[in-house]
């Protein structure tokens, strides 16, 4: 294993808020979809966890954070109860669960990442796995929720390409020795915000229809 290339407090905290707002982009989208309190508090944890625990298996890192560290497993059922008791003061739900959405594909890749570097991991695999722990966890709410992940629907925006751009900024920042981890989250933030706005898709195969 390598030395680790940010400090673990910065890591956990960047853990935490993924955390924190990849499980209220799920409890909001299962209070959208009429579920219960169990369905809420199941899809925020999901959400929540799905990419990280991943991400852990795969570098060997068991059993994985999210069930030894209870701040890891505990934050979920906050973002839940939040959704569950003040979602008829946030207008336009769908509105916000893209926002957190986008929040937390932000700062999980950028965490995944450089989770992945201080296992010892190359670039390459490890920018792979960092947009792989950002995406997990909202691809697995979507299906949970009956719905065609935004990872793989034609008419939604791109979604991996933000969570790309992030892990790759931070690879890069890493071998030159200069990591921030605020700018390669605000840079995939800022991607995906925009393609939320612009309507900017990933292309289609040629010759096939958009309907």
């Amino acid at each position: 294993m390598s030395t680790a290339i940010v400090n673990p407090l910065v890591q956990e905290v960047l853990d935490l808020i993924g955390i924190f707002a990849f499980a209220l982009s799920g409890a909001l989208l299962a209070v959208r979809k009429r579920f219960d309190a169990v369905g809420i508090a199941v899809l925020a944890e999901v959400t929540a966890l799905g990419g990280g625990v991943f991400r852990d298996l795969v570098i060997g890192a068991v059993p994985p954070v999210a069930f030894t560290d209870m701040q890891y497993f505990l934050t979920p059922f906050a973002a839940a109860a939040l959704a569950f008791f003040w979602h008829p003061r946030l207008a336009r739900i769908r509105r916000f669960v893209l926002l957190f959405d986008a929040v937390g594909l932000g700062v999980f890749c950028v965490a995944g990442t450089i989770k992945a570097l201080n296992h010892g991991l190359h670039p390459l695999p490890a920018i792979a796995l960092g947009a792989a722990t950002a995406i997990g966890g909202g691809a697995l709410r979507d299906v949970l929720a009956g719905d065609v992940p935004a990872l793989l629907h034609p008419e939604s925006e791109i979604y991996a390409v933000p969570a790309l751009v992030g892990s790759s900024l931070v690879a890069l920042l890493a071998v030159l020795h200069d990591l921030t981890p605020l700018t390669a989250a605000l840079a995939a933030l800022a991607v995906r915000l925009l393609a939320l706005r612009y309507g900017w898709r990933a292309p289609l195969a040629r010759g096939v229809s958009s309907r």
